[in-house]
């Protein structure tokens, strides 16, 4: 959601923030006696709800379900071994799950679950169907709680921690804003068990190198990954334009603080915005699957208005293509045109072109989105 570098220190931005995501820690949720602590997750949900009705979109990645698996099973260790930690998870998954459940809906909102493994984002179908059922939750106002799938996943398929995870969700919806939150105020400058004098850094940016000479902390004993994975999952997030901030979740309302611009915790933010950083990664496809001709309608449309390519202006269709894959537009003379995302195969596309939506239906089995291409996937010859 950034622009520039010398916007990033004003906070009062991150409320513009449309689609957040939120990463909770097994540490504030969670305890080696109790398991879930469900005044916690309430308060976490109160605030969820809040953004919700406030017209933001959210998702939620949340940790937990090993430490709830654990006390369920005695153990007072997080265990090490691939099948136990399996076990464990698949045990407190139904707990964590049943708490998200009651919480949200005491506050009247919709809840669903979701458990992806690296092969459901790295598998490009997969990667569509997963963004599109989380694109339609959160439009609806449901809010998506995310965990690894851990019974299933192996140590080749694992994103490894939920920090991680949850900076590749926040990739998959081009989101606006990470928020992960932890048990420590943000990154500090020095480690405050050696130094009392430690302060917290307030703003960063995502790239900075320096960040990698920062104390590293690291995780309690029922969850995984540190101050490390935080900085990386800021860095990842940033690729596709979002800011991050890195908060205690152990202070009051630190959702809705963060989201009005407080000063809390660690921002880390992006040096363009989602919609910056989708187009520059479609106008760098210098090998586009296929072409789309259009006619002399659509190709004004497409260039004095900035809207979508409809089936009704395509006249013709060349290459052999997928949904998802990058075509080019060009016009009747084979100019080039634009530049994106097509939401049909080639397949499709010949039994879609020149028909208005209505009629999608009527020929093809699986009607996708009424646009060929939106515009927010779409690049002008002018833009690159």
């Amino acid at each position: 959601m950034s622009e520039n570098n010398s916007a990033l220190t004003d906070r009062s931005l991150l409320a513009s923030a449309k689609r957040v995501v939120v990463k909770i820690g097994s540490s504030l949720l969670t305890s080696q006696a109790a398991g879930i602590e469900h005044e916690k997750i309430n308060s976490y949900c109160a605030q969820i709800s809040g953004l919700v009705a406030s017209g933001k979109e959210v998702v939620l990645v949340s940790s937990g379900a090993v430490a709830e698996g654990c006390k369920r099973l005695g153990w007072s260790q997080r265990p090490t071994l691939i099948h136990q930690l399996q076990a464990a998870a698949a045990v407190g998954q139904m707990g964590l799950v049943q708490a998200y459940e009651d919480a949200l809906s005491n506050f009247s909102c919709g809840t669903a679950i979701v458990m992806l493994t690296h092969d459901d984002l790295a598998d490009r179908q997969r990667y569509l169907n997963a963004r599109g059922t989380l694109n339609t939750l959160v439009s609806m106002g449901v809010v998506p709680v995310i965990n690894e799938n851990d019974t299933v996943a192996t140590d080749e398929i694992r994103f490894g921690d939920n920090d991680t995870l949850a900076a590749l969700v926040a990739n998959l919806l081009e989101a606006d804003l990470l928020i992960i939150l932890t048990d420590v105020e943000g990154l500090l400058d020095a480690d405050p068990r050696v130094n009392p004098d430690a302060q917290r850094i307030a703003t960063a940016v995502a790239t900075d190198p320096s960040l990698d000479a920062l104390p590293s902390g690291g995780a309690g004993t029922l969850g995984r990954g540190g101050m490390v994975t935080k900085i990386r999952a800021g860095r990842l997030a940033a690729r596709s334009g979002a800011d991050t901030v890195i908060a205690s979740g152990h202070k009051a309302d630190v959702l809705t603080r963060v989201l009005t611009g407080e000063d809390i915790g660690t921002l880390l933010t992006a040096e363009i915005s989602p919609l910056k950083a989708r187009k520059r990664w479609i106008a760098g496809h210098l090998r586009a699957k296929g072409t789309l001709s259009v006619d002399t309608g659509a190709v004004s449309a497409l260039r004095d208005r900035g809207v979508s390519l409809l089936a009704a202006g395509i006249i013709r269709v060349q290459g052999d293509f997928l949904r998802g894959d990058v075509v080019r537009c060009l016009s009747e003379q084979g100019t080039l045109i634009a530049q994106g995302l097509s939401n049909y195969s080639s397949a499709e596309i010949e039994k879609i072109k020149g028909l208005n939506s209505e009629a999608f239906a009527q020929v093809i089995e699986h009607v996708v989105e009424p646009e060929v291409v939106h515009r927010d996937n779409l690049v002008l010859l002018d833009e690159t």
